[in-house]
C-alpha cells in the first residue's frame, strides 16, 4: 500500500518564496523550503502502488468520466446500496397486517412511521426515517371506518410529500365510496370522483386498488391507477356466474382463466339501497357447480338470493367469492340462510369477516398480488 502526499500551495506562499530566494540567494534550497510549510495537504490511501515514468511517479487524472479503482469501487457500493434502500413501504393502520405481508413477500422492512390520534379525534403522522428521493408505497385500505382511514391516508401522502419522496404510490385495496360511482337520481353525488380528486390533491403520483366497484372508476383519477384483479382458480365442471349485470366482464375475465369455462348471469333489479331483488338466470347451471364471483358482499343479499335462484335453476353446488369482504353485521341473518357451500374473500380489510359470519370457509391474502406490483410498477 502506497501514500501519497498533494501539496496545494496558494499563490501568496508561492510568490513569498520567490522574492525570498531572490533577495537571500545564500540560503540552500532545502532549507528555504524547510521554513516554508504549505498548507491545503491531503493525504490519499491507494491500494495500487503509483506508476513510475522516467522515474517520476504517474499522478492519476481526476475528471468528470474516469475515476482511479480506489474511488470508483467506493462509488459503486454507494450507488448500489442507494438503489437497495430507493423503494419504501409504510403501513396505516387499517391493516397492519396485511403491509407486513406485502413487505415480506418482497423481502423487505415496513418504514417507521409514527401515528397517533389527539382526544378531539385529530390525526398526527410522522415519518421517523427518511424518504428523501425514495418511491414511497403506502398501504392503506380505506375500509371501515372508511372515514378516517381515508383521512389518515391523506395525511400519510401529505407527509411524504413535505419530506422530499420522488414518488408516492397509495396503495388501496380497498377504495371507499367506490359505489358511488354514478347518479342514480337527481340530485345525488358522485362521492367515487370527489375521494379520486382529493387523492389526487393531497399529492399521490399513482394509486394500486383491486377490483373496484365499477372500471369506470379509474377515469376518476388525473394520476395513473394500477387496477388489479384477486382471483383465486377453482376446480374443474363449472360455471361462472355473476350476481348482476354490472360485472360481467369481472365474471368473463374470470371464466377466462379457467379454460373459458361457461358464464351465467342473474338479472336483478334493485328498489333502494344495499337492497336486491334477483328476477331470473341468464344461463344453464343445471347439474353443475357454479361459482359466484363480485367484487364485494355487504348485506349479503344479492349472494343469498343468487344462491337460491342457482339451487332452483339445478346447480349441484353453489359458491362464492369476493375480494372486499364488508360483512356488515346485518349480512349475518342473510348469510344464515343462504343456500351456499362455500365462502371465500380475500383479506385486505380487516377480520371482522370471520367474527360476522363463521361460516366464511376460506379467505385468501392479497400480498401476492400487491408484492408483484410494488416490485414491477
Amino acid at each position: 500500500m502506497a501514500f501519497l502526499s498533494f501539496s496545494a500551495p496558494s499563490y501568496h506562499a508561492e510568490s513569498l518564496v520567490s522574492r525570498y530566494s531572490l533577495r537571500h540567494s545564500s540560503f540552500p534550497l532545502n532549507e528555504s523550503r524547510s521554513r516554508f510549510q504549505l498548507s491545503g495537504v491531503v493525504k490519499c490511501d491507494m491500494n495500487e502502488s503509483l506508476k513510475f515514468e522516467n522515474g517520476k511517479p504517474c499522478v492519476p487524472v481526476l475528471n468528470d468520466r474516469t475515476l482511479p479503482s480506489f474511488l470508483e469501487s467506493r462509488r459503486m457500493e454507494k450507488s448500489v446500496s442507494r438503489n437497495i434502500d430507493r423503494l419504501k413501504i409504510f403501513s396505516g393502520t387499517a391493516n397492519p397486517t396485511l403491509s407486513k405481508e406485502i413487505a415480506w413477500y418482497m423481502g423487505k422492512e415496513l418504514g417507521k412511521i409514527n401515528i397517533k390520534r389527539f382526544a378531539d379525534g385529530e390525526i398526527y403522522i410522522q415519518l421517523e426515517e427518511s424518504v428523501r428521493g425514495c418511491d414511497v408505497y403506502l398501504v392503506q385500505p380505506t375500509c371501515p371506518p372508511a372515514n378516517e382511514n381515508l383521512m389518515e391516508l391523506l395525511i400519510m401522502i401529505d407527509a411524504c410529500r413535505r419530506a422530499s419522496a420522488k414518488t408516492v404510490t397509495a396503495v388501496v385495496p380497498y377504495f371507499g365510496y367506490a359505489r358511488s360511482d354514478r347518479k342514480t337520481q337527481g340530485r345525488e353525488s358522485i362521492a367515487a370522483k370527489l375521494v379520486a380528486n382529493v387523492i389526487t390533491k393531497a399529492g399521490a403520483d399513482r394509486v394500486l386498488a383491486c377490483d373496484l366497484h365499477s372500471g369506470q372508476s379509474m377515469g376518476y383519477f388525473d394520476i395513473p391507477v394500477d387496477h388489479v384483479y384477486c382471483q383465486t382458480i377453482c376446480s374443474n365442471d363449472l360455471v361462472v356466474v355473476s350476481p348482476d349485470v354490472g360485472g360481467v366482464a369481472r365474471a368473463r375475465s374470470f371464466a377466462k382463466k379457467l379454460s373459458d369455462a361457461p358464464l351465467a348471469i342473474v338479472d336483478k333489479r334493485r328498489h333502494g339501497h344495499n337492497v336486491a331483488e334477483v328476477m331470473n338466470l341468464i344461463g344453464d347451471v343445471k347439474g353443475k357447480v357454479a361459482v359466484m364471483v363480485d367484487d364485494m358482499i355487504d348485506t349479503a343479499g344479492t349472494i343469498a338470493k343468487g344462491a337460491a335462484l342457482l339451487h332452483q335453476e339445478g346447480a349441484r353446488e353453489v359458491y362464492a367469492c369476493c375480494t372486499h369482504a364488508v360483512f356488515r353485521p346485518s349480512s349475518n341473518r342473510e348469510a344464515d340462510k343462504r343456500p351456499v357451500s362455500r365462502g371465500d374473500h380475500y383479506k385486505h380489510n380487516s377480520d371482522t369477516g370471520e367474527k360476522l359470519l363463521p361460516t366464511v370457509d376460506c379467505s385468501f391474502s392479497c400480498k401476492p398480488v400487491g408484492g408483484n406490483h410494488l416490485a414491477h410498477p
